[in-house]
């Protein structure tokens, strides 16, 4: 698809193409997408998620913040834009909000090979959404898979506030070979599935989510420091013993359930 395709990948916007056959495939299995889903892409470029996306008879609503990409999809899908299957949206994905759009179903996916330089706030802004989607599944740097899945087994804010949420799982390393340009880093598919808010909505044991956030931001504010010290003035220390933890341990040692016990009122 990319002799359809004028305009060279732009750094400004973290765009590398990505070309693996093998990868797209990959991604598409990990969603589990089905026929007449609604799925959200971020960031299509030159369409070849995209293709496969509409191959599964999913609705796909992209959205493309480079007008020039934009426009030239819109050429190159032509047929899908006209029959309603496809929806490109010129907007910047960090200002988008689903509840917008009146084609947009309550239940949706998300399946993006998002610009490395947004991971983390493109993350945040979806899972902490009133109406956040079914499951994830994103083509992020390998190191950043990696950390989210905590395979050193050492717990960060990036995993825990992942966790909170939803199940990552690491699905498969993407050679940097694999984008048009190639990166300078390997990169990875990752799969978040069974996002809910339910923890924090859990009116008699739930704890509330900025009060969650304020107690874990807090707990790794000093890496080399034992959690009591982190946590001084924040957590009463009857709460150690309550919720079973060791205030010497460190914060990385603790699980999201030890958070939101830490957090409850």
């Amino acid at each position: 698809m990319s002799e359809n395709f004028s305009q060279r990948a732009k750094k400004s916007l973290g765009q590398n193409f990505l070309k693996s056959e093998k990868a797209l495939n990959q991604m598409i299995t990990a969603s589990e997408l089905r026929e007449g889903e609604t799925v959200l892409e971020i960031g299509p470029g030159r369409g070849a998620l995209t293709k496969k996306l509409l191959e599964t008879g999913a609705r796909v609503i992209a959205i493309e913040k480079d007008e020039v990409l934009a426009g030239e999809l819109e050429i190159v899908l032509q047929d899908f834009c006209e029959s309603g299957q496809l929806e490109i949206i010129r907007r910047d994905a960090l200002e988008f909000n689903p509840s917008e759009n009146k084609n947009f179903k309550k239940d949706y996916k998300i399946v993006a090979n998002i610009p490395y330089y947004i991971t983390g706030a493109l993350i945040e802004k979806f899972l902490t959404l009133e109406n956040p989607p079914q499951s994830i599944t994103f083509l992020v740097q390998k190191e950043v898979a990696e950390r989210i899945i905590s395979k050193d087994k050492k717990e960060s804010i990036l995993s825990i506030s992942i966790k909170v949420f939803g199940k990552p799982k690491y699905i498969a390393t993407v050679p940097k070979g694999a984008f048009v340009p190639a990166p300078k880093v390997d990169s990875a598919i990752i799969h978040i599935a069974d996002i809910s808010n339910k923890i924090f909505k859990n009116a008699k044991n739930g704890p509330n989510e900025k009060r969650f956030f304020e107690v874990m931001k807090a707990g790794f504010a000093h890496k080399r420091k034992q959690l009591g010290g982190n946590l001084e003035g924040v957590v009463e220390k009857s709460k150690f013993e309550e919720c079973g933890i060791d205030p010497k341990t460190r914060s990385e040692e603790l699980k999201v359930e030890d958070w939101v016990c830490l957090a409850r009122n």
